[in-house]
């Protein structure tokens, strides 16, 4: 029988935290940069100051949320109000984190490492964390994810404020679609991986249930078709075609 085989990896877990942040100065970087600049510039025109887009993106570091966020604060909504609105959007994140968290541990490591790491995981270094980290040694898998996610959090940072100066010279329908790129590319780089059965499946059932489920409630039908297509996908793509109960 021959030994099954070695993941590959860096040098040391500090290599391996400086190879995160090297890997997240491509695509993710120019993406999410651009996205929160566009975010920058909607809280500037939102009349409230850089300030609050600053604290935003530093504390919730998820788009939909803290759009969300500064829409209802501007409307006049109450604390109450934003606040479970801003819960019921990052949800999403909580999945991600529980499917992440147990392929980060190894020996040694404090809990605490864990709570810090999980907040600089959002959609796009989950993502890219999940298709590298299986070829990581144990001891390299956080410091990648900590280096990788960090790094994009500190430059969305540095994107947010120069939205917000530059918002002047960025037209609203510019701003609106800036913020939109994260999940497009999202959903391409979702769709260069279609061979995994329950991406695929979860792709092809958003875009169909999507539109179906806003014609019966604009309110509810984006997390109608997450809880519906998601479930779905999940449980089909668990299921694999030509096994038998016998193993």
């Amino acid at each position: 029988m021959g030994s099954a085989k070695k993941p590959d990896g860096f040098r040391s877990p500090r290599r391996a935290a400086i190879g995160g942040a090297r890997e997240s100065l491509g695509t993710p970087a120019l993406v999410l940069s651009a996205s929160f600049v566009g975010f920058g510039s909607l809280v500037r025109g939102s009349g409230l100051d850089v300030g609050h887009a600053l604290f935003s993106t530093a504390t919730a570091w998820a788009l939909p949320g803290q759009i969300a966020t500064i829409e209802l604060a501007t409307a006049g909504a109450t604390l109450l109000a934003i606040s479970v609105a801003t819960a019921l959007s990052n949800a999403r994140l909580t999945p991600m984190i529980l499917a992440l968290i147990p392929q980060l541990r190894s020996p040694g490591r404090g809990r605490w490492q864990f709570y810090l790491v999980a907040h600089v995981v959002a959609i796009t270094s989950w993502l890219h964390a999940t298709r590298r980290v299986p070829d990581l040694p144990v001891d390299q898998r956080l410091p990648f994810v900590a280096g990788f996610g960090t790094t994009l959090w500190l430059l969305t940072l540095v994107a947010t404020a120069v939205g917000y100066v530059s918002a002047a010279q960025v037209p609203g329908w510019l701003s609106l679609g800036l913020v939109f790129l994260t999940p497009v590319y999202f959903t391409l780089v979702l769709i260069g991986d279609v061979k995994d059965r329950a991406r695929a499946l979860s792709l092809l059932f958003g875009a169909c249930l999507g539109p179906l489920f806003h014609l019966v409630s604009t309110e509810w039908g984006l997390l109608l078709t997450g809880l519906v297509g998601g479930t779905a996908a999940y449980a089909l793509g668990r299921s694999k075609p030509g096994t038998s109960s016998h193993g």
